[in-house]
């Protein structure tokens, strides 16, 4: 029986007037409305990522045709205008919080753009949308040493736990960055799950941990979201960022290699 793949589709700022920051990975609410209408119209199911790793576990069937909703950040624009659009088709999604960057009593002044408050965080949860980490103040969790990875996951779980009620289960790796140390302390830290990036369709044997999402933005227009959705041309639409990655991936080892112990 073929693997069913999935597309899981990661948004960050939704905005009409993003700043210089956040602009390349922003959509327009406008966009954003019409992709959710493109998922309905083509009859996707739209899950949280608790939900599909579960199923994944468990053995349950998928539904017809499963698409993830995810953001990462904690952009303002995800309450203003993202959530009402989800509302109106009953679409559940998943929002993965930088603790350290939504306003309030933790802020730490690193957010990129106007970020959510937890008034508004708790607002989407209580609509519907699951919501993760993102760690505290979004390092690269794979050049930083035990003690701040540590550091960095248990305050972003016990403030998520501390302003919901519940600790998340669900986590995604800053600029998508993880290795084996990296995911061990995840799982180690009560995370179920984790979202890379990868830009491709994600699969059960990529396993609970490194599951991998493809990236809407600005430039994203009506045709290529449905090829996105339809997991057609994903390679040729993402040959340049692949390249990139792999290339910086390089750098980073060396970074690595040449950290003092």
């Amino acid at each position: 029986m073929t693997e069913t793949r999935v597309p899981i589709l990661m948004y960050h700022a939704v905005t009409a007037d993003p700043n210089d920051a956040t602009r390349t990975l922003s959509v327009t609410p406008e966009a954003f409305a019409g992709q959710l209408a493109v998922l309905a119209d083509r009859g996707l199911t739209p899950l949280t990522t608790a939900d599909l790793a579960a199923r994944w576990r468990s053995g349950r069937p998928l539904p017809d045709r499963p698409v993830l909703i995810t953001f990462d950040d904690g952009y303002e624009g995800v309450h203003r205008h993202a959530l009402p659009a989800l509302a109106k088709h009953g679409f559940p999604a998943t929002l993965f919080v930088t603790t350290g960057w939504v306003r309030g009593a933790y802020d730490t002044g690193g957010g990129l753009d106007t970020m959510l408050d937890w008034r508004q965080v708790r607002a989407l949860a209580d609509s519907g949308v699951e919501i993760g980490g993102h760690s505290h103040t979004h390092p690269q969790l794979d050049q930083v040493d035990d003690a701040r990875l540590r550091a960095e996951l248990t305050r972003c779980r016990d403030i998520v736990a501390a302003e919901l009620g519940s600790p998340p289960v669900s986590f995604a790796y800053p600029y998508g960055y993880s290795s084996r140390r990296v995911r061990t302390a995840v799982r180690g830290h009560g995370f179920a799950q984790a979202l890379a990036v990868g830009n491709s369709l994600a699969r059960r044997a990529q396993g609970p941990y490194a599951l991998r999402r493809v990236t809407v933005r600005r430039t994203t227009d009506a045709e290529e979201f449905e090829r996105l959705v339809e997991g057609r041309t994903i390679g040729r639409t993402f040959a340049r960022d692949r390249a990139l990655t792999k290339g910086y991936a390089v750098v980073r080892r060396t970074r690595r290699l040449r950290r003092p112990v």
